[in-house]
């Protein structure tokens, strides 16, 4: 099993931690789409395409 990082997901895994920080709603709906959107890149679950 090969896991390979690419910058983008793991940008928007940083970015979506980093946005927790802050709280406020927007911000959580914004932060928790960019931790899905990074695990997915990262663990290669090209088949979930949303």
């Amino acid at each position: 099993m090969n896991i390979t990082l690419g910058f983008g997901p793991l940008a928007s895994l940083i970015a979506g931690i980093l946005i927790l920080v802050v709280p406020r709603l927007l911000n959580y709906i914004v932060a928790l789409y960019l931790i899905i959107i990074g695990l997915i890149g990262i663990f290669g679950m090209n088949s979930a395409h949303l």
